[in-house]
């Protein structure tokens, strides 16, 4: 009923630049927060960049400065554009959207899209 599809991962250098894309869409009326989580192997998922449809936005303290979180209302979508990507990022990054009664604990996720920065 709630789909996320993500786009934009992929391998890159360090100090190089991705941007991640999600497209919401479903049953998404009641969605007023969206973001971005990652989890490295061994390591658990954390919060990356959130943004609410009202735009407030929140990071983690090892992105700021570096990540930027956007929205388009209108097309359901949000955007993670993240800059001087260290090999500390390395991760499978997950899209969620919430809140939604037709999502486990009112929380929808993507299917992840993996995040590589390697010389």
């Amino acid at each position: 009923q709630v789909q996320l599809v993500e786009s934009g991962g992929g391998l890159v250098q360090p100090g190089g630049s991705l941007r991640l894309s999600c497209a919401a869409s479903g049953s998404i009326f009641s969605i007023n927060t969206m973001g971005w989580y990652r989890q490295a192997p061994g390591k658990a998922r954390e919060m990356v960049a959130v943004i609410s449809r009202g735009g407030m936005t929140n990071y983690a303290d090892s992105v700021k400065g570096r990540f930027t979180i956007s929205g388009d209302n209108a097309k359901n979508t949000v955007y993670l554009q993240m800059n001087s990507l260290k090999p500390e990022d390395t991760a499978v990054y997950y899209c969620n959207a919430g809140p939604s009664r037709y999502c486990i604990d009112n929380n929808c996720w993507g299917q992840g899209t993996q995040v590589t920065v390697s010389s």
